[in-house]
């Protein structure tokens, strides 16, 4: 009824050392019984062979068995081989040899592959394939240590490897096994490491200056000279100071741009870096393109040294032409001293200044303003004429304002009135003329706001109309129109007698004597003449007129304004009496007496 056959573990590992050691329970668990015999007197009895007579002989124990990861424990064969790698993108090199070391681990038939790792390389050494069973086909087989010898190739993951060398210890465990080893091949090395360490073979100075006597006689000593490139043949060229530095240590030339504020360039001082640079080339094939390579000694003939720098003369310096027209105290001491040169008169430079083209203003069109008409000749993109933004704020809102007639021959125009209005925050005028029931002429706006200018002047020099212009009497001509000023507004006086020293006493005394009639009527009527009464005598010389039949109140009107040449509105007591009596009006002495004004129109 037993289940249980399993045996117990008799293999082990102590301090890294694989032992065997005698079974602590009994098969399928059993509990053994401590021996008392020693296991070589267990090795005796189990090999003696029995002495009866009798019976059935007994078979002898067979020998101890070793498990393979203890009899090959810390067994290695090691090959080396070496590998090539195809190299691309290298002018030196077309492929590389890289030699490795091949791994093989008999306990558990696994292999590694180890490059040594050589400093500064630039690759990827060290463990190139990490340790483990190598798949030998798609048939699922792993290689075997039967499948290693020396001088084959062997191909791991697509990259084939030749076995040239192995040593002793895998020599001799092939041997054992019945293999026959084939003799050791010589490591190729990579040719590239070959090149790499033979010598290199120094150059040969040829005989001359010493540079390193040239460096310590002329260390921190730089020739100096102000020069100017001409860039004007080319698109958005210019002429660009430069200064040019020669470096008498090492015979190499520094060319900086001289930066002036806000002169639109980039502020990069170094123009060409310090170099040596070549005057003549040797002669060689014009299809060489040398512009893209480095300059070497042997293509060069000559290069540049101090003796080719001197003031007025030009110098071509990689492709661009430099003027010298001046030099610092040292570069003259230095040329003196070695070449003897003595004569360093500057070269004038400076830009004459471009004659000046006098603009020529086309005549004026008539559309606009002039002022206005002349931003299109100014700019492309003409802006509005600048206003007096001081007088705008001082003057806003005052507008002067005058009654003109229209002086023209056309019968219809000589009873049309107008309304001048002039603007003194921007000296604009303006002219309406109030609508007229039954006239047959549309009244409203005559003339939009505008300056308007007077007759003569010329679109160069503008005159405009000031109130300084405007007169009882006096003609506005206002594009070709002709307008008379028979009025004016009560504002218009004040504003000439407050600011009478702007303006001339003539205009602000025409405007004074217009109004001096309409001042009397409103004195007397001030002065002290109860308005009941006035308008009760108003009313009495009405009913005196009104018993005259028939009386012709219009050509009585017409009369009064034909004596009236002023326009006042009023007349002496003579006239006054001379038309009473032309019209066969009664006067009444009690009535004159009751009238004290100087013949007011009022009573016609």
């Amino acid at each position: 009824q037993k289940t249980s056959f399993h045996r117990c573990q008799t293999l082990d590992f102590k301090n890294g050392y694989a032992f065997s050691r005698l079974p602590r329970e009994g098969v399928g668990g059993d509990t053994l019984f401590a021996n008392q015999l020693s296991q070589d007197e267990l090795d005796d009895l189990c090999t003696k062979g029995s002495t009866l007579t009798y019976g059935q002989v007994k078979r002898p124990a067979p020998s101890r068995f070793t498990p393979a990861f203890v009899a090959y424990d810390k067994k290695v064969l090691k090959f080396d081989a070496y590998f090539m790698e195809e190299v691309a993108l290298s002018p030196e090199e077309n492929y590389r040899i890289r030699q490795v070391g091949l791994y093989y681990y008999l306990e558990d038939d696994s292999m590694c592959i180890i490059e040594p790792k050589v400093k500064n390389s630039g690759l990827l050494q060290g463990k190139l394939m990490r340790r483990h069973r190598v798949p030998k086909n798609e048939l699922g087989d792993y290689y075997h240590w039967k499948d290693l010898n020396l001088g084959i190739d062997l191909t791991i993951y697509g990259r084939t490897y030749r076995l040239v060398n192995c040593d002793s210890f895998t020599k001799v465990f092939l041997e054992s096994q019945g293999i026959v080893v084939n003799p050791p091949e010589e490591l190729v090395s990579d040719p590239y490491t070959e090149q790499r360490r033979t010598p290199v073979q120094k150059r040969i100075v040829p005989a001359g200056p010493d540079p390193f006597r040239q460096f310590l006689t002329y260390d921190t000593k730089v020739l100096r000279f102000y020069a100017i490139w001409d860039d004007t043949n080319c698109a958005f060229g210019d002429h660009h100071p430069c200064i040019i530095h020669y470096f008498l240590a090492d015979d190499t030339v520094e060319v900086r741009e001289v930066h002036k504020r806000n002169d639109g360039r980039d502020p990069f001082p170094v123009l060409m870096r310090r170099q040596r640079l070549p005057k003549t080339f040797v002669d060689k094939n014009k299809n060489f393109p040398s512009c893209v390579l480095e300059i070497t000694d042997h293509e060069v003939q000559e290069w540049y040294s101090p003796k080719d720098f001197a003031i007025g003369k030009t110098v071509t310096l990689n492709g661009r032409t430099f003027l010298i027209y001046d030099c610092d105290k040292f570069t003259q001491d230095f040329y003196r001293e070695k070449y003897g040169i003595t004569d360093f008169q500057p070269v004038d430079v400076d830009k004459k200044p471009l004659e000046k083209v006098p603009q020529v203003i086309p005549p004026y069109n008539g559309f606009g303003i002039p002022e206005d008409s002349l931003q299109n000749c100014l700019s492309l993109f003409p802006k509005p004429p600048r206003k007096d933004i001081v007088k705008m704020l001082e003057n806003n809102l005052k507008v002067l304002r005058y009654q003109v007639a229209l002086e023209s021959p056309v019968p219809e125009d000589k009873n049309r009135r107008f309304i001048l209005s002039y603007f003194l925050s921007d000296d604009t005028i303006g002219i309406y003329e109030p609508p007229v029931r039954n006239s047959g002429i549309l009244g409203g706006k005559y003339l939009k706001r505008t300056k308007v200018t007077k007759p003569g002047s010329t679109p160069e020099n503008p005159i405009y109309y000031e109130p300084s212009d405007f007169t009882i009497g006096s003609t506005i001509e206002v594009f070709g129109h002709r307008f008379i000023i028979i009025d004016a507004d009560e504002y218009v006086l004040n504003y000439l007698e407050r600011n009478a020293e702007c303006y001339p006493a003539t205009t602000v005394q025409s405007i004074r004597d217009h109004f001096l009639p309409r001042k009397v009527v409103v004195e007397t009527a001030s002065s002290g003449f109860p308005k009941k009464d006035l308008d009760d005598l108003i009313v009495e010389v009405q009913k005196e007129l009104k018993l005259q039949e028939p009386f012709n109140t219009r050509q009585f009107h017409e009369t009064f304004h034909h004596f009236d040449k002023e326009g006042s509105g009023f007349l002496d007591k003579t006239r006054f009496l001379t038309i009473c009596d032309r019209f066969n009006i009664p006067s009444s002495t009690i009535l004159l007496k009751k009238v004290r004004w100087k013949g007011c129109c009022t009573c016609g």
